[in-house]
């Protein structure tokens, strides 16, 4: 049944039928009465942001940890502009998103804010599509819901303003996805790979994102291989608590697990793209047989050729691996007998170097995860802090861990924060981040948290210094000071935009932080104060 709209109303309607109940943005000239619409009209809730590249972001990690298509709305010119890091964070992560971007007027090709948005959106790695029409509306949104689906990465609705007020007959448009189980490997590859399992006598099975949702299969799998199980960082928690879980694989790991790799003589890979990172520059895979899974072609060979690859879903493959070692009766390869679980699992903490005025890194992040909530969404924003927060901070499982890696970008942790605290209201966030990272992107929107009385621990690593610089320098031997800041206090900062700020420069002061935290009643902030010197290098 049709009725007639308002294009801005039937923008709001068509988003508001693929079952979307958020939007995240900034209001402007292009698309403030779509928002008015979603809201009064279509019951949705709103989520203001004060950047427009904060929006992106939030809706990127409430997509990620509801399940949902994260929806985002902009308006024209520098608003998109200001969007670029936020979608390219997201486009190289493969996030499922949709931002409603509004456009200067087509009979105005001279407005001040007129930019090619095709070309913009191109370079970001995000998909484009157009409204075509003012009759179009409803099939070009369900168009952009679908690709967003299908392609996995954000597409931009371009929204001229001009077509906003003209009427329109409406009705419901909403593609199907054809969401159906993966790919079963078969085949003369599939043999050549049950081969190099079979003959292993050190197994070692590593999933990534891509594996998230084979949980039980890869397990059963390992069981009967008796092989451990390891993780790439963006799959941190898949495995928690079963006894041969060695979390996280390459860079990453512990000194007791990197040498575990290294000694396996087989590695089955679900999932993963297998990064430098993972696979430290490709010493880890030396001298063995490589075995990838994926059900994407283009995530094969990225970062070395395999020994055998199959395009195949995750899990099913898994199963028929399962299967065919059963059949054959292949005995387990004894590999996790020889193994202590404790010992590959335990980072190790050093000495603890004390500085006046400062906290020690690393001992504060042992005790922090003693101290945080348990069942919490971990949020990392980027720097030279974060390695230590990825080894030693834990999170649940990989839904409920958000990690702004894709880009290399800092100051993008706060804004997923924020997104995913609206996508699960019902846990504690904790984010971690950079002195120089809460400058760029986090200040701006810590208000933000605290109007919407988000359950947000903010953990700020303050070295007053941009740390990934300052040992540049030091390792030159030249002057780091260039690097180095006098930022205001961040505690009082965030006192200040209405939530609770605390100073750490000791441990006592520290389990005075914790006891504060466990009594937090809206969005609080630690400051670590550290030293520039004394800081742990990236494990990358």
């Amino acid at each position: 049944m049709s009725r007639t709209l308002n294009v801005y109303q039937s923008i709001a309607h068509a988003t508001r039928e693929h079952e979307v109940e958020t939007m995240f943005g900034l209001m402007g000239d292009a698309n403030l009465f779509m928002v008015d619409s979603f809201v009064r009209d279509c019951g949705g809730r709103f989520v203001p942001a004060a950047h427009e590249g904060s929006a992106i972001l939030m809706a990127l990690a409430y997509g990620h940890v509801s399940g949902k298509i994260g929806v985002a709305t902009v308006t024209h010119g520098p608003a998109l502009t200001n969007a670029a890091t936020a979608l390219t964070e997201a486009a190289r992560g493969h996030i499922p998103m949709v931002i409603l971007a509004g456009d200067t007027p087509v009979d105005n090709p001279r407005h001040l804010q007129s930019i090619d948005q095709r070309e913009l959106v191109k370079a970001t790695g995000a998909g484009f599509e157009q409204v075509r029409t003012a009759e179009t509306v409803g099939k070009d949104v369900a168009r952009a819901f679908y690709r967003a689906q299908v392609e996995r990465r954000p597409i931009v609705l371009n929204m001229p303003a001009d077509f906003m007020w003209q009427e329109v007959e409406h009705s419901e448009h909403v593609l199907d996805v054809f969401t159906a189980p993966g790919g079963v490997a078969q085949g003369d590859i599939l043999d050549e790979a049950i081969g190099m399992i079979a003959s292993a006598r050190r197994p070692l099975i590593l999933a990534g994102a891509g594996a998230v949702d084979a949980r039980e299969q890869l397990i059963q799998l390992a069981d009967r291989l008796e092989a451990p199980l390891a993780t790439t960082l963006k799959a941190k928690g898949l495995f928690n608590e079963h006894p041969y879980n060695v979390d996280i694989f390459g860079t990453l790991s512990t000194p007791a697990a990197y040498d575990l790799f290294a000694q396996s003589d087989c590695i089955i890979c679900f999932g993963t793209a297998l990064h430098d990172f993972t696979t430290d520059r490709g010493k880890l895979m030396k001298d063995k047989r490589i075995i990838q899974i994926d059900i994407e072609p283009t995530a094969i060979g990225g970062g070395l050729h395999p020994d055998a690859a199959l395009i195949a879903d995750a899990g099913l493959t898994a199963e028929t691996i399962l299967y065919w070692l059963n059949e054959a009766e292949i005995a387990p390869s004894g590999f996790t007998k020889e193994l202590d679980p404790a010992t590959l699992t335990k980072h190790p903490v050093g000495s603890a170097k004390l500085t006046e005025g400062c906290v020690n890194y690393v001992a504060a992040l042992e005790r922090l995860e003693e101290a945080l909530p348990k069942d919490r969404i971990l949020v990392t924003d980027g720097g030279r802090f974060m390695t230590e927060v990825w080894c030693r901070i834990s999170a649940p499982n990989p839904q409920s861990f958000v990690a702004t890696v894709n880009f290399g970008s800092i100051g993008l942790g706060l804004q997923e924060a924020i997104g995913a605290g609206v996508a699960a209201p019902d846990k504690p966030v904790v984010m971690f981040t950079g002195d120089g990272g809460f400058m760029m992107g986090g200040i701006n929107e810590f208000n933000t948290a605290v109007r919407l009385g988000l359950d947000l621990i903010v953990i700020v690593a303050n070295d007053s210094a941009y740390g990934a610089e300052h040992i540049q320098f030091i390792d030159r031997k030249m002057d780091p000071s260039l690097t180095e800041f006098h930022w205001p206090s961040f505690a009082d900062v965030a006192t200040s935009l209405g939530g609770q700020g605390l100073e750490v420069r000791s441990m006592d002061e520290l389990e005075s932080a914790v006891a504060a935290m466990e009594k937090r009643k809206g969005p609080i902030l630690i400051e670590l104060h550290l030293d520039p010197h004394d800081v742990p290098r990236m494990r990358i």
